[in-house]
């Protein structure tokens, strides 16, 4: 064929694809890669142009005339997740299954004679590179199979939640009437007028520019106005709370009740983009939003006087928790927030302790490690903490030892009869080898960095993940400089500790979606914690070591490391859609389980998910296999 001949041709299918999207945006030399490497192909009416007998998908199919039937496969629970559709000219086919490597679940026939452009895999991938308005496409497309997906999960969930307002609604749909403020220059009395005149039970202090600058509620009359005796002609400023909690009016229900939860505050304030107030949100709102009894929950904790009270109250959190899931919260939040409520018993159990217990005038913090140090708690959950304190000369290290081992040994205790079970493995701060003066941590860490064992490697894992509760929370900033300072002279370590990453693959199949049956006693099974959610959390510990981010939890981990190592935030963002879809999964399933009084693990039947949740479970696999990329080019693994 001649020069000018196939020039014609290209042109014409370069015209035909640009009128498509994404084609329509793409780059002229992508979308001329495109045309050079398509080849057109005939099947007749009734033809299976792809199915999942057919093997791994080897193409990207554009359909360039004809239709074409899709014939969605079932969703594991043996009905018809949805009904078939049809594509047309400009539509094509097969990306998840490219992207993943594996067979389409769907069958595609003819309707009539239908004539296809066909990219071959090795150029649909060398595309994807060549063009960012088509990576950007395909990513997108994972993304919105994950819509779908949370999607149904609310369906599942919808018939076990109460009608109400969903907790993603902005902050703008929630505040309803302008809001009322007052100078700091005001008097007491002249805010005390108004509030009981307007029915407020808080009011907002502003600047000159209505910026909001402090915070009076009706709670802070009596203690800071009556029983002070503090003069009603003094300025509100005296008496206020100053830098009030603020959030943007974009920002959801659920960022101001976990706001509300980790600073145990009952207000939140909505602002616009100058800063300047738009209205308040109090606990009462939320309430009314969800149902499940926020302020109840908080409240019932922060005054428990009995273990009975908490126990009521851990019920409640998983309540909530649900209603969360029923809304379509998504994972991350869900975790952070059962987290948040969780360190909110701990602390109070210890309160409760320290009743019984003389630790005055010691220095000391109450650390928590693994999942709970990750604030990535799930529906279950052992206890991983310990204990680290400054022995000053004049004490005597073994006694002191010996009275914070007796405070942990019914900490521990009580913590275990809320629901928070004793730790197998011992990691509690009973255990003398978990209660130990800063030098000793710092000595723990430095021995653990020096000789990389893999025992010393497992430890890195659960301990380097380390997080203050309660008391002196600088000590446990102290042992993370310490620590950054050990693994920054010790590369070999943080080789290592990739290596032992890696050391867990994820369970991708050739032939079959996945690779089952790791645990022998449940076949045909998948371990989402130690085959899923590790896989980002070793990537993403390893990252931050190396930059030293003093972040714990995953997802900041990976954004804020993943700034510092240039990874797109496209790519940062698809990591973290796995991520917090493999989480969504364990949350679904532990509560499946629990409701059936079956202790709640992760072990998950790839063949009972739906179509899009295995293409989605498979894609997230996928990208923590892009993670552990990342770590073999780094440290040439």
């Amino acid at each position: 064929m001649s020069n000018g001949a196939t020039e014609m041709l290209l042109s014409a299918c370069s015209q035909f694809l640009a009128a498509y999207a994404p084609f329509d945006r793409m780059e002229p030399e992508a979308l001329r890669f495109l045309a050079e490497h398509v080849k057109l192909a005939h099947y007749p009416k009734g033809a299976r142009i792809l199915a999942n007998e057919m093997g791994v998908a080897r193409a990207l199919y554009i359909i360039h005339r004809g239709q074409l039937r899709v014939k969605s496969s079932a969703d594991g629970t043996g009905n018809a997740a949805y009904a078939s559709v049809t594509l047309g000219p400009g539509q094509f086919f097969a990306i998840g299954a490219l992207m993943a490597q594996r067979p389409t679940s769907s069958a595609y026939v003819a309707c009539e004679d239908v004539f296809c452009y066909e990219l071959p895999a090795d150029d649909f991938f060398v595309l994807t590179q060549k063009s960012t308005v088509f990576n950007l496409f395909c990513t997108q497309h994972i993304a919105g199979l994950l819509k779908q997906s949370q999607q149904q999960l609310q369906l599942q969930f919808a018939q076990r939640a109460a009608e109400q307002r969903t907790m993603n609604s902005p902050l703008a749909a929630i505040v309803k009437r302008e809001p009322v403020s007052v100078a700091a220059e005001a008097s007491i009395r002249q805010v005390v007028e108004l509030m009981a005149d307007r029915h407020l039970g808080s009011m907002v202090v502003v600047d000159a520019g209505e910026q909001p600058i402090g915070i009076f509620t009706l709670s802070d009359v009596l203690k800071r106005i009556v029983l002070p005796g503090t003069s009603l002609e003094q300025p509100i400023s005296a008496v206020m709370s100053p830098a009030p909690q603020t959030m943007p009016l974009a920002a959801n229900a659920h960022d101001a009740a976990l706001a509300m939860a980790m600073h145990g505050i009952r207000h939140v304030l909505a602002v616009d983009e100058g800063g300047r107030l738009k209205g308040v949100v109090s606990e009462r709102d939320l309430f009314k939003l969800q149902g499940a009894g926020l302020r109840q929950i908080r409240h019932a904790i922060d005054a428990a006087g009995s273990l009975e009270v908490l126990q009521h109250a851990r019920a409640d959190v998983r309540q909530l928790s649900l209603t969360m899931l029923a809304e379509g919260v998504g994972a991350q939040e869900i975790t952070q927030f059962i987290s948040t409520l969780n360190d909110t018993v701990t602390r109070r159990i210890i309160e409760l302790n320290l009743d019984r217990h003389d630790l005055y005038g010691i220095d000391w913090a109450w650390l928590s490690f693994g999942s709970e140090g990750r604030d990535e708690q799930t529906f279950s959950t052992d206890q991983d903490n310990g204990i680290v304190y400054i022995c000053t000369d004049i004490m005597d290290r073994e006694q002191t030892q010996w009275r914070f081992l007796e405070f942990a040994r019914d900490v521990n205790a009580d913590l275990d009869t809320c629901g928070f079970p004793l730790c197998k493995g011992n990691i509690m701060a009973s255990n003398p080898d978990l209660c130990l003066t800063l030098e000793e941590w710092e000595e723990k860490f430095a021995q653990w960095v020096r000789t990389p064992e893999p025992q010393a490697l497992l430890n890195a894992t659960i301990f380097f993940d380390f997080r203050p509760l309660y008391g002196r929370f600088n000590l446990a900033h102290r042992m993370r400089l310490s620590l950054f300072r050990q693994t920054q002279g010790n590369p070999l370590f943080l080789r290592m500790l990739a290596q032992n990453a890696l050391s867990v693959s994820p369970p991708l199949g050739r032939i079959r979606d996945f690779v089952t049956g790791a645990d022998r006693d449940h076949p045909g099974t998948i371990d989402l914690k130690k085959f899923g959610v590790r896989l980002f959390t070793d990537a993403a510990r390893v990252f931050a070591l190396a930059r030293q981010v003093e972040a714990t939890n995953t997802a900041a981990r990976i954004k804020r490391a993943g700034a510092l190592m240039n990874i797109s935030p496209d790519d940062v963002a698809a990591s973290l859609d796995g991520f917090n879809f493999i989480q969504l999964l364990r949350l679904r399933h532990q509560h499946f389980e629990q409701e059936h009084g079956r202790a709640g693990d992760n072990l998950i039947r790839p063949d009972e998910l739906n179509e899009i949740e295995r293409r989605i479970l498979k894609e997230a696999f996928r990208q923590a296999r892009k993670l552990q990329a990342r770590l073999k080019l780094d440290y040439q693994l």
